[in-house]
């Protein structure tokens, strides 16, 4: 199998980050990915068609012992998101579970099951915890949604996980600030804004943000706001100082004044009041932050607060940009249910740390091919009883892929007569049906 030569166009800009040897089984093992049925290595070598163009153990090792850098190709697939952004660059930033079975694999441990957990019940799995870095973008084709496209990553350990690889554990929080440092540092002369949930909300992050990265996330509707500190007047006793005046909190905050309004979030249109101030969290008392207050009266959700280091937003603005989190989750749905996130089975620490996050950069790379060549061949499944689809979806992205490079495949051979177009037409219907 050979991917079709649009998309492999894009692997060019990979290949100076991997010597030759390497960069021809990465070619092999993204065909594999991407037409495998199940996606262990072994899998993707008999998906390619390449059992003997190597050894089988040539392609376990790129993953477990080859010389190049996870970081390394998260920043040139994010030189290729680039182009699409004008202006402040938005990021999001989540973790996701990756479950697994196994006592001698590199990092496993429980972890929180989000899937299997409820509001009342909180339950854990055994499996990988992954801090995903991903790029919020917003495409022509499809310009009433945000795809998150990921570009940073970094494994989880708990304390028992650390103490088995004898490393210092570190908290998700601070996993998340050291990839933001690498990719702020990484673009100095651009401005970055990353929203996350209230897990990379707190001071761990807010205080060690980089100074060109603006930072929403949600408030606790207990926590303690200050206004500025006002000047020391010349001559005055005693010590200064340390906070402002004491603002209400968000919870107080729903007992004043509130304005009603309408918002189109998440696909959904709900009313509600909310209430808007500036102010100072007591744990971050250098950062002024745009604080926001949001009563539901329909939809059925509970009261929230919000925040953001951004001064230039309404209360309105902050919403919308938190809602473009859910993009995240998304993401990792699709990158479970149709690349096989939870399915490489290696068990060293370099192959854990760079195999599974393969497929986060593989759907990257499709979103980005399909937004610049695929969407023009995009044919959309006839279904007369489903009319309100507004737009292609990853599926279809994966599905279009997988029918060019067949067809571009299946051209090659140079079929002639009046069944040629029949055959390939079949071809066509079948990898169709089967993505």
């Amino acid at each position: 199998m050979e991917l079709v030569s649009s998309f492999r166009r894009l692997f060019q800009v990979i290949a100076v980050r991997m010597t030759a040897p390497s960069f021809e089984s990465f070619v092999v093992l993204a065909t594999g990915w991407i037409f495998a049925a199940r996606r262990t290595v072994t899998g993707m070598i008999v998906a390619a068609g390449a059992q003997e163009a190597k050894h089988h153990s040539a392609f376990h090792r790129f993953f477990a012992n080859a010389s190049w850098s996870l970081d390394a190709l998260g920043w040139t697939v994010f030189s290729l998101i680039e182009p699409w952004i004008e202006g402040t660059i938005f990021l999001a930033i989540d973790d996701t579970l990756a479950r697994k079975r196994g006592l001698k694999i590199f990092g496993v441990g429980m972890h929180h099951d989000p899937l299997l957990s409820t509001r009342k019940t909180a339950l854990v799995n055994w499996g990988h915890s992954w801090v995903v870095l991903g790029v919020l973008v917003q495409f022509p084709f499809r310009r009433d949604r945000y795809f998150c496209l990921p570009i940073l990553f970094r494994l989880y350990l708990n304390h028992k996980a650390a103490e088995r690889a004898r490393r210092v554990p570190r908290t998700r929080p601070q996993l998340a600030v050291e990839m933001l440092e690498i990719l702020c540092r990484h673009r100095k002369n651009r401005t970055f804004h990353v929203v996350a949930d209230s897990t990379y909300g707190g001071q761990s992050v807010l205080k060690y943000l980089p100074a060109n990265c603006d930072l929403t996330s949600r408030l606790h509707l207990d926590a303690r706001l200050y206004a500025p500190l006002p000047e020391r007047k010349p001559g005055t006793n005693g010590r200064p100082r340390k906070r402002g005046q004491r603002l209400p909190t968000p919870r107080q905050m729903f007992e004043g004044r509130m304005e009603r309004r309408t918002l189109d979030l998440y696909g959904r249109r709900d009313r509600v009041r909310m209430a808007q101030t500036l102010g100072r969290w007591h744990c971050a008392l250098d950062r002024p932050l745009c604080v926001v207050a949001v009563d539901p009266l329909t939809g059925g959700r509970t009261r929230q607060a919000f925040y953001s280091t951004s001064q230039v937003a309404d209360g309105i603005d902050l919403l919308t940009w938190y809602s473009h989190r859910w993009a995240m989750e998304q993401t990792n749905q699709d990158a479970k249910g149709h690349l096989g996130f939870e399915e490489p089975q290696g068990w060293t620490r370099r192959a854990v740390e760079r195999t599974a996050p393969m497929a986060m950069l593989l759907y990257s790379l499709i979103v980005v091919w399909f937004a610049s060549d695929g969407h023009r061949d995009y044919q959309p499944a006839f279904r007369p009883w489903y009319r309100t689809k507004r737009g292609p979806c990853f599926v279809d992205m994966l599905a279009t892929l997988r029918r060019l490079s067949v067809r571009q495949q299946v051209s090659s051979w140079g079929l002639r007569g009046p069944g040629s177009h029949k055959t390939l037409q079949t071809f066509e219907q079948t990898l169709t049906h089967a993505a």
